[in-house]
């Protein structure tokens, strides 16, 4: 069985306030699933980043492990 009901923007409004804390935390979790992938898309689009070479990258991975190892023996 399909159902449909049409309300208006501001009525969903009126309701959504006249609902319980819980009730607002699941249409915000129901919200957050359900919008995920255009925020995503949204975020990746905006993100600028330089290209980071194998190199670039190797460095920082040794950097952090020497870190690591440093304060591991001086304990």
């Amino acid at each position: 069985m399909n159902l449909s009901l049409s309300i208006e923007f501001s009525q969903l409004k009126s309701l959504i306030t006249q609902c319980g804390i819980e009730e607002k935390i699941e249409i915000i979790h129901f919200l957050e699933k359900d919008t995920f992938p255009f925020r995503f898309n949204h975020l990746l689009k905006n993100l600028k980043s330089e290209e980071l070479s194998l190199e670039e990258i190797t460095a920082e991975v040794e950097s952090v492990r020497q870190k690591r190892y440093n304060e591991k023996k001086s304990y």
